[in-house]
């Protein structure tokens, strides 16, 4: 009986020493706004090479699920 408590007390100090709560890395959420239609004014551009759409101030690339607006 004694043995068993031995390698409980061994098992519960290996994992709190090996604890992932020191790897936990913190991050913002990010927000995606997914567009299904571009409006008929809207431009295309290139910018290094790459297709993006512009209208309102705002860039968007295209997706399988829409456009998604995305910073340059």
């Amino acid at each position: 009986m004694m043995r068993y408590i031995v390698y409980a007390l061994a098992f519960v100090l290996t994992l709190s020493l090996n604890s992932c709560a020191r790897r936990v890395v913190v991050a913002q959420p990010t927000t995606v706004t997914v567009v299904k239609k571009l409006p008929r004014q809207h431009k295309v551009v290139r910018v290094k090479g790459k297709r993006y759409y512009f209208f309102n101030g705002r860039h968007y690339r295209k997706t399988r699920s829409g456009y998604v607006i995305v910073r340059l």
